[in-house]
């Protein structure tokens, strides 16, 4: 069945028998609506039991004259739902309670108007795929059928115009993780501010970066940034843990999406006193790979170090258009909350910088450092004017030394021994400052 839209991009599907039936809906004066496929059982609640342990076991992507087809092969049928986006177009397939079994190495394989496309956990709970397209595509067909291996979800993508592609179907939708941006950033605690250690614990929060559909920085095979440095932060939380002295929270501790934004408020909703934010590093210049490694420490500053330090954190900062989210932030906070926040930012850096030495010296007893190993840049991840806050770039996944030794347990271990022997070194200063 052939669905041609011109003026709405965004439409319901419902597919309501085994074999795929599409039906279109049009909202009054054309307003963009989302498409959902659904396939519905019919065979009683035996198999609606199953749902939610669905499996994404296949992709694949073939173009034929103008239009581009991509299917996802699931072990049953979830509802599934789809919209684009602009800058950069993307077409999103979020499928609910699915769990991607797909061989290793499935993704980057683009053809016809699809560039390339990652898949992963968006949210607990929620599986997500993001293709890159070319340029403004239509959804042109989408529905389910049932083959031998389970369901297929199969997509016609047809090349379309900028104007009439706009700014994609999902433009309008907002997402809980963009809507707490202001609300984190706008209301910082005073008595979190680092003006003296807090009684009680301090409470340190510990962020793994990437996570879910976004892998981060890659190998040539199957390792990711946002596996290592997930194994680093748990072994850096059992550390911390085990000396008693800490209330260790983490943004993430399984391989699943957080916005940034989300980070932001994890933090912020904690009163953290320390947030640390761990990643790895990629270069794309294939000739000066095996040249550069070593770790770097990076703290907030709006304007970089140097312009290895504002790529990387415009890298960084790319995170949620990655994964799906629109960009674009909330409402600007008044001038008088501006004024507070740059006061509380000023104060904050400092004590980030004592703790960036005291982490550079200490880390530079155990693993190779970058030539640099002391940088800064405008992270948003480290826009807290509640917490002193650092980034590190645990070394290079595009050197191949760098990349043997990060997944390697023995390294990772004594990674975050070092950086909880500075998280002590740091506070207890501070508490013979601020006694």
């Amino acid at each position: 069945m052939r669905l041609n839209w011109h003026s709405c991009r965004r439409f319901s599907v419902a597919a309501l028998e085994w074999r795929t039936y599409v039906r279109a809906i049009r909202h009054a004066a054309h307003k963009c609506v989302v498409v959902l496929v659904c396939l519905l059982f019919t065979q009683g609640p035996a198999n609606a039991a199953k749902l939610g342990v669905a499996e994404a076991t296949s992709i694949t992507v073939r173009s034929v004259a103008d239009s581009t087809t991509f299917e996802v092969v699931i072990s049953e049928g979830v509802p599934a739902e789809i919209f684009t986006l602009a800058s950069p177009y993307r077409v999103i397939i979020d499928l609910p309670d699915v769990a991607f079994t797909l061989p290793v190495g499935t993704g980057q394989r683009g053809d016809g108007l699809v560039k390339d496309f990652r898949y992963g956990l968006f949210a607990e709970g929620k599986g997500r795929i993001v293709v890159d397209t070319t340029g403004p595509v239509a959804i042109q067909s989408a529905g389910m059928t049932q083959v031998a291996g389970g369901i297929v979800l199969k997509i016609v993508l047809a090349p379309t115009d900028a104007a009439t592609f706009g700014a994609g179907s999902g433009a309008t939708r907002q997402s809980a993780a963009s809507s707490v941006a202001t609300d984190a950033k706008a209301t910082p605690d005073a008595s979190a501010t680092g003006k003296a250690v807090r009684p009680g614990k301090p409470i340190i929060v510990i962020d793994p970066g990437h996570g879910g559909i976004d892998p981060g920085a890659t190998s040539g095979g199957a390792i990711t940034e946002k596996s290592i440095v997930l194994a680093v932060a748990q072994h850096l939380r059992a550390a911390l843990a085990q000396s008693g002295r800490y209330d260790v929270r983490m943004t993430r501790s399984t391989d699943v999406f957080v916005s940034l934004d989300k980070r932001l408020k994890i933090s912020a909703d904690h009163g953290a006193d320390l947030f640390i934010s761990l990643h790895a590093d990629s270069i794309e210049e294939r000739n000066a790979a095996e040249n550069i490694r070593g770790a770097t420490i990076y703290t907030l500053s709006e304007r970089a170090s140097d312009e290895q330090a504002r790529k990387m954190a415009d890298k960084e900062n790319a995170s949620d258009l990655i994964a799906g989210l629109e960009a674009g932030g909330g409402p600007a906070v008044d001038q008088v909350k501006n004024i507070l926040i740059d006061l509380l930012k000023r104060e904050t850096s400092n004590f980030s910088a004592d703790f960036s030495n005291v982490l550079a010296m200490r880390l530079g007893k155990t693993i190779t450092m970058s030539r640099d190993p002391q940088r800064s840049a405008a992270f948003k991840v480290l826009k807290q004017p509640h917490a002193p806050s650092v980034l590190i770039e645990l070394g290079y996944m595009s050197n191949s030394k760098d990349q043997e030794q990060m997944t390697t347990p023995v390294w990772q271990k004594q990674v975050a021994t070092s950086i909880a022997a500075a998280v002590q070194t740091y506070f207890g200063k501070r508490t013979a400052e601020h006694p």
